[in-house]
């Protein structure tokens, strides 16, 4: 058990069978074809050498599929990384120099080593309380970051770098007199295409194929000649050990940019993860591949890769391609290296214009126009969460907006935590003859005038005891006589300290009135924080109760029958052996 914690890998290696192999061996093939062009487009969009994208692609898979938790999920460079990555340091150093990547090394290692950590300390359960609005809206923030800054080699011209996305496309605007229509034509073509097979033909490797038109177009009219830039050659189809260059200057100066790249990559992959592990119904361990990623890009940054995560693409063609283990994504990358080296020296064939294209395509396919549409639609915090994101990735810059995101999620989780519900609830007869109980208020359903039935949905802590008890008082102020209360933690999991003061406060309340207090409560570590903090001592363990009917049962026992002779509701079935009763309806 312990070496299997050391290497997970073993967990899976020990049961390949010639029938998976085979399987992952074709997925993995499949999963070669498409990287390449992907690996070339991602490191254009990190501002790196083309060959930095595929180094990314051969080794963070391989080291994240020994060492991760998911058996489907391909990691290696995604869009919003890649995006973000730029975004981190277009502003420290020239995109493409070598300071840039050495700086985007050593930028992988710190976000290698945060996400170990991370990792370490099981913080896997957290960053599940970050929205899901955010990733819809600092994707949709990324992808019109990559668009616009694409837009230069769709046009062929030379912008200043630099800037949000609205100080871009200003920018592009006042240099789109000096628009190259070769470069257009091709960018163009290459777009129709890939959008036409992926449209039409999805199983074919769209993006290599319009990369193909692109060249083919750029040959056939003799662009090199006219003006129209070209992809330069890669020095070398496999990465060696380059250590980052350890500076503490660049250390500090790195490490806010490090801390949002490793934040997107951790919810990339464990959501990719989460996905693929329920359609398959196979087990996930979110903490485990916290340290798998972070193992992938702390190795990565070793062998010229920068910062990588689970891409969805390529997992969801893995996944269709019929992969069973991770033995695809490893072989996936061997598949590449052997395709590198022996068709490497053709990408120097590849205009500029056909590779920006080909991202703004992806730019534009990674805006989830459907989920932000429902998003408005149907939730109002979780609008204001994306609202929030997508403006500060708009008008700010782009790690600037995961970090508003995460902290808006946690306003939203701690205010919506902190306003639990505490509504009254009176029973009614459902057509099958079954008592239901519903919300008074909200139904208008006639209620019991000494018995009142709350119900508590959500936490009881220190943070909502001052809403709870607002409500509470509310609540007895509206319905002064009804003085014998059953209350049902419906959705109290545990309570605290303040909480559980909150409930001696409104016993002794009650039966300072005359009155009698019930607790249903079902959840056994609820109990025990119940018996600890003293408010069974308080509530007696008799007006404890497991269900509702049970303490309706017997608080009907307290009530006052003079009362109930002269009353015309009969609100429970109970009611109908009390003085005066007639069988409730």
């Amino acid at each position: 058990m312990t070496f299997q914690r050391l290497f997970p890998a073993f967990g899976w290696l020990r049961h390949l069978t010639p029938a998976t192999i085979k399987t992952d061996l074709l997925a993995g093939l499949t999963n070669a074809a498409i990287v390449l062009p992907q690996g070339v487009a991602f490191a254009t969009i990190a501002g790196l050498p083309p060959e930095y994208g595929l180094y990314t692609a051969m080794v963070t898979a391989i080291v994240a599929a020994l060492f991760g938790s998911s058996m489907i999920m391909v990691s290696g460079p995604t869009t919003a990384i890649s995006a973000l990555l730029f975004a981190t340091l277009e502003g420290l150093a020239v995109p493409g120099s070598a300071r840039y990547v050495e700086l985007a090394l050593l930028l992988t290692l710190l976000v290698g080593l945060f996400q170990i950590v991370a990792g370490l300390a099981r913080l896997g359960g957290l960053v599940s309380f970050v929205s899901h609005s955010v990733i819809v809206a600092f994707t949709a923030a990324a992808a019109m970051l990559i668009a616009v800054s694409q837009l230069a080699g769709v046009l062929g011209i030379s912008i200043e770098a630099g800037g949000n996305v609205i100080e871009r496309a200003g920018r592009i605007l006042e240099g789109a007199s000096g628009t190259n229509p070769l470069a257009v034509l091709i960018a163009a073509a290459t777009f129709v295409t890939v959008a036409a097979c992926q449209r039409f033909a999805p199983r074919l490797p769209g993006f290599l194929i319009a990369l193909a038109a692109g060249a083919a177009i750029a040959a056939a009219v003799g662009a090199a000649e006219r003006g129209v830039e070209m992809l330069g050659a890669i020095p070398a189809a496999l990465p060696g050990l380059t250590p980052p260059q350890l500076s503490w200057s660049d250390l500090v100066l790195l490490a806010p940019g490090a801390a949002a790249v490793a934040l997107v990559g951790l919810l990339e992959a464990i959501s990719i993860g989460r996905t693929f592990a329920l359609r398959r119904r196979e087990p996930f361990a979110p903490n485990r591949e916290m340290v798998g990623q972070g193992l992938s890009n702390a190795v990565g940054s070793f062998f010229s890769c920068y910062a990588g995560s689970g891409s969805f693409t390529r997992s969801g063609v893995n996944a269709e391609a019929g992969a069973r283990t991770p033995l695809s994504a490893i072989s996936a990358s061997l598949f590449l290296a052997a395709i590198l080296l022996a068709f490497g020296r053709y990408i120097t064939v590849i205009p500029k214009p056909a590779m920006a294209g080909l991202i703004v395509y992806v730019a534009w396919r990674l805006i989830d126009r459907a989920e932000i549409a429902h998003i408005l639609r149907t939730s109002r915090p979780e609008t204001l969460i994306l609202v929030l994101t997508l403006g500060s990735g708009l008008l700010l810059e782009l790690d600037y907006a995961i970090y508003v995101g995460v902290i808006a999620s946690f306003s939203v989780f701690i205010y919506e935590s902190s306003h639990p519900s505490l509504r009254v609830s009176a029973p009614i007869v459902s057509a099958n003859g079954r008592r239901k109980f519903r919300n008074a208020d909200l139904h208008g359903v006639p209620e019991c005038p000494q018995l009142v039935s709350v119900r508590l949905d959500g936490p009881l802590y220190f943070g909502s005891v001052e809403h709870v008890e607002a409500e509470w008082k509310a609540l007895r102020r509206k319905r002064p006589r009804q003085i014998h209360v059953v209350f049902y933690l419906k959705g109290v999991g545990k309570i605290d300290l303040s909480g559980a003061d909150f409930l001696i406060h409104a016993i002794r309340e009650i039966r300072a009135e005359g009155g009698t207090f019930h607790v249903v409560a079902l959840f056994p570590p609820l109990l025990e924080c119940l018996r600890r903090f003293h408010v069974l001592k308080e509530l007696g363990e008799d007006f404890l109760h497991i269900s509702k009917g049970e303490a309706i049962n017997a608080a009907i026992g307290h009530l006052d029958y003079g009362i109930c002779s002269t009353c015309q509701k009969r609100i429970f079935t109970e009611c109908a052996e009390l003085p005066g009763g007639a069988k409730a309806a």
